[in-house]
């Protein structure tokens, strides 16, 4: 079956232009022009794409990721896809942190739209069908393979970002398997 898509985001075009992109590879896709509400029907949707702002001016992504937080407690299972324009590593490496399946910068590719938005609902599937949400130990699994992606494998960096030191890093890669 193919999945249900929720896009988030304050400015229509962009509604648009996702719900274009996904359109083919959805079931339903659906728009809304604010977080507000939206954790009571977070289970009729198999991945959410989220806008990190709302406000105009507003950078910090404190939005999207208060939006997360309640999306997830509604649904833990729910992957949420976060997008900004604004991004930043530490950002995306916070949002990550805090559960997101994924983060994309505006403007984007569609192929990588459609690719992220197709892993974030076949993890939703997996997690559903399995009855459990991710667990602490893999959203940090998840958190440090990212941070190194992003940093091309320097540890040091990666560590930065991620607030740790190299020692404590190293430690927890070598716990992960990483």
């Amino acid at each position: 079956m193919a999945p249900r898509f929720l896009i988030v985001d304050d400015d229509p075009d962009v509604l648009k232009a996702a719900a274009a992109a996904l359109a083919r590879e959805a079931d339903r896709v659906e728009t809304a022009i604010s977080p507000e509400g939206l954790d009571a029907q977070a289970s009729a949707y198999d991945a959410v794409l989220l806008d990190m702002n709302f406000a105009p001016g507003q950078r910090d992504g404190t939005a999207g990721l208060d939006t997360l937080d309640r999306l997830q407690a509604a649904d833990p299972a729910l992957s949420v896809v976060l997008m900004t324009t604004y991004g930043g590593v530490a950002l995306a490496v916070n949002a990550l942190k805090r559960g997101a399946s994924d983060f994309i910068l505006k403007p984007w590719r569609n192929d990588g739209l459609v690719q992220s938005m197709q892993a974030a609902a076949a993890q939703t599937a997996e997690r559903r069908a399995s009855g459990r949400a991710l667990n602490l130990d893999e959203l940090e699994r998840r958190a440090i393979a990212r941070a190194l992606m992003l940093y091309e494998g320097n540890v040091s960096h990666a560590a930065a970002a991620l607030g740790l030191t190299r020692p404590a890093l190293y430690r927890r890669m070598e716990r992960h398997g990483l």
